[in-house]
């Protein structure tokens, strides 16, 4: 079974690949930066047994892209994936007002967490109908990594938000169309996690997090993540395609 975790080598991305790696899965990794970069969280994954292989490309371009689907069929030597993650995405360079929201942020954010997820998950889906076609038995899931900002509003990352509301329209448009398929998708929605992009917002959400923001009075963590995703690819969901799973600590249940 290979999964490919885009943006796998640090933050949630690598916190979904620790517990797919210990559920046995082969990886490949994607991300922006040169191996090197990230050799050590690469040999982590091996250091479990299991298959590793790098695929450095920027998922918001067209060539990026297909670098990491000739690097995925290389590592599989052509059959299809079994897992696709789409985690890779990036936040605004500036934290700006939605009055101040420059295009230049605008085509940055939307191209990476959104246009290219779109995009690689169209050419993934493709692969998977076929490897299905060929062999009812397969198995083949996506999953789309987005946020709370798919539907609470931040006014400092217009951005953000309306490509994370675009990426659960995604996750529906592709359920519906590869249900009959064999290809189940899902959406885990993250909160609040302890990240190198959350890190500049510490101390704002160390204090909203302290005044009641989530239900669970903490951050959340990748791992948090990772172990929902580790059981929607054991299959522990085989009836819910479509889905949306939170992983926010109760941060978005409506209280009075």
């Amino acid at each position: 079974m290979t999964a490919l975790v885009t943006g796998g080598s640090r933050g949630i991305g690598f916190g979904i690949a620790e517990r797919l790696a210990a559920e046995k899965w082969d990886l490949v990794i994607n991300g922006v930066r040169p191996e090197e970069a990230a050799s050590g969280a690469l040999a982590a994954l091996r250091a479990t047994g299991c298959r590793v292989a790098y695929a450095r490309g920027d998922i918001g371009t067209t060539e990026g892209r297909a670098g990491i689907l000739a690097a995925v069929r290389a590592f599989t030597g052509g059959p299809p994936l079994n897992l696709l993650v789409n985690n890779a995405g990036v936040a605004p360079s500036v934290r700006a007002d939605v009055l101040d929201t420059s295009e230049e942020s605008y085509d940055r954010v939307m191209g990476a967490n959104l246009k290219g997820v779109y995009f690689l998950t169209q050419a993934v889906a493709r692969d998977m109908v076929a490897g299905h076609r060929a062999d009812p038995l397969s198995r083949a899931m996506i999953i789309n990594i987005s946020s709370i900002s798919a539907t609470v509003a931040s006014v400092n990352r217009g951005e953000y938000c309306i490509a994370k509301a675009g990426l659960s329209m995604v996750t529906q448009l592709f359920a519906t169309r590869l249900g009959a398929e064999g290809v189940l998708v899902y959406e885990v929605r993250p909160g609040i996690i302890k990240t190198d992009m959350t890190a500049p917002v510490t101390e704002k959400y160390d204090a909203l997090i302290s005044g009641g923001l989530n239900l669970q009075p903490r951050w959340g963590y990748p791992e948090d993540v990772g172990k929902a995703v580790a059981a929607l690819a054991r299959g522990d969901f085989p009836f819910s395609t479509g889905q949306v799973i939170m992983v926010d600590g109760g941060l978005a249940v409506p209280r009075l």
